[in-house]
């Protein structure tokens, strides 16, 4: 016999992305404040309650998309000094978020990554 759940319950399910861009950080006394270059990884993580007919948050594919069309047309092999005037990971982070807030609800987080060991974890203006 097979499994159904069809009570609500609320989870979080997280979808990986990836840019390379170039950038440098103008208000940075050090070697990054020269012209360089990341490949970029960064989450994005939606929360929110499972609907018991569908069985899921959101839609995987939708969620690609909308990254696609707000994210990563604009960053993806681009110069970020174009989109930011100072590209921080953080600011970066940020600028994610607010790209993508109005567009995906239940956006709970965007974790990017420049560098595989280092990351910022931007949560939205609440900072929950």
């Amino acid at each position: 016999m097979a499994i159904d759940y069809v009570d609500r319950r609320r989870m979080r399910l997280d979808v990986e992305f990836r840019f390379a861009a170039s950038h440098r950080l103008p208000r940075y006394d050090g070697p990054c404040s020269q012209l360089h270059g990341h490949n970029y990884t960064f989450f994005v993580g939606i929360e929110g309650d499972v609907d018991p007919r569908s069985g899921m948050i959101a839609d995987f594919g939708d969620i690609k998309r909308v990254v696609q069309d707000e994210v990563l047309v604009k960053t993806d092999h681009r110069h970020l000094n174009d989109v930011l005037e100072n590209p921080t990971a953080e600011h970066i982070a940020r600028w994610i978020w607010e790209a993508l807030a109005g567009r995906l609800p239940g956006l709970a987080e965007v974790r990017l990554y420049e560098m595989p060991d280092s990351c910022v974890t931007y949560r939205g203006p609440g900072g929950r």
